[in-house]
């Protein structure tokens, strides 16, 4: 989920800063799933792709390890938290009103569902890191930390993760389900509670990524509670809204709409359209499914023999272990046994004595 997820990120943040195999790992976490989400016709499987594409950048963080990269990992866990939860909760009003979140089956709903169509598209930018939205001041700590450091290759992955993600969250999200091709199907607006809670959500999406109008206002805010926060600020006052960086986030926005636009003006956009996806879940849904049912079937035939062989062994060792140590047994008889007893247990109490004065020692 979008909490349990940040939960993860804590973790390595206090225990692993700095491990350099995590920013690979990272890397490979932003772009894997963008492809599956490009696919992907359940649009709240989508989202759960960007989890895991989000995770990465954070997770990147990690592993480059700087103050600044902290910083980003912290306050991207933070704003993740608002702006996927804004997504999810526009699908789950989507799919409340009309019992599918299929893209296939969606479109044309930005006519019934208009105030779920503003905070989607809030959310979609937000996660996008358009300017003046929450993932521009805190994912542009982490690619900045990492083009810092001299990650040529890694900073050209989380480029192209970065505009995957205004593809498939950014774009793909809000255009299928309410715009797109009209499926004709016409619902009531969300209930009056989800607008709220989406509205309130939102209202944050925004506010993280404002300027500081005043000390402690927008972006500052959120600055001021990261763990270094005189790099956080120090980054706000020379780079943060500085015209190169705004003007590069721009081109890579610009870019990605462009070859969205132009993927389905030529029809080369993938379909919408049911199908099924092979995902690494294949291997327990399948492969696992299928060794559980063989091994229920093998128990079924085998289980009974096998179970009365061990209760056989069993009673045996049973038998014997209250032969010798009940107070019938032999252990509990007079004569030589006990004098070979008495021998043996103050040979072991010299041994431990022993080995006891070595420790010491």
């Amino acid at each position: 989920s979008v909490y349990t997820t940040k939960l993860a990120v804590y973790a390595l943040a206090r225990m692993f800063p700095g491990q350099d195999h995590l920013i690979w790992i990272g890397a490979t976490m932003t772009v894997f799933p963008v492809f599956f989400a490009v696919i992907e016709n359940d649009l709240r499987r989508v989202l759960s792709y960007s989890i895991n594409n989000q995770v990465g950048f954070m997770v990147c963080g990690v592993g480059v390890g700087t103050p600044l990269a902290i910083n980003g990992v912290a306050a991207h866990a933070f704003a993740d938290i608002f702006f996927k939860g804004l997504l999810m909760m526009s699908m789950g009003a989507v799919l409340y009103r009309t019992g599918t979140v299929k893209a296939s089956q969606l479109g044309g709903l930005h006519r019934s569902m208009p105030w779920t169509t503003v905070f989607c598209i809030i959310g979609a930018m937000s996660i996008s890191a358009f300017p003046l939205f929450s993932a521009f001041v805190t994912k542009s700590m982490i690619i900045s930390e990492v083009a810092t450091a001299g990650y040529a290759v890694i900073f050209l992955m989380l480029m192209f993760a970065s505009a995957g993600v205004l593809e498939h969250s950014g774009i793909k999200i809000p255009y299928y389900a309410f715009f797109g091709h009209d499926s004709g199907l016409r619902v009531k607006e969300a209930p009056f509670n989800m607008l709220l809670a989406m509205g309130i959500a939102a209202g944050l999406c925004i506010f993280l990524g404002l300027p500081a109008l005043f000390p402690g206002f927008g972006h500052e805010w959120l600055y001021g509670l990261l763990p270094y926060r005189e790099e956080a600020m120090g980054y706000s006052h020379h780079h943060l809204f500085s015209f190169e960086h705004i003007l590069t986030q721009f081109q890579l926005l610009v870019l990605a709409i462009f070859a969205f636009v132009l993927l389905k003006r030529i029809h080369a956009y993938p379909p919408e359209k049911r199908g099924v996806i092979l995902d690494t879940d294949w291997i327990y849904r399948k492969v696992g499914y299928n060794l559980v049912t063989w091994a229920g079937t093998v128990w079924g035939k085998a289980g009974p023999a096998m179970t009365a062989a061990f209760f056989r062994v069993t009673g045996r060792a049973y038998n014997w272990i209250e032969a010798a140590f009940s107070p019938r047994g032999e252990l509990a008889r007079g004569g030589a046994l006990n004098g070979a007893m008495a021998i043996w247990t103050a040979a072991l109490l010299g041994v431990v004595l022993l080995l006891s004065f070595m420790a010491v020692g």
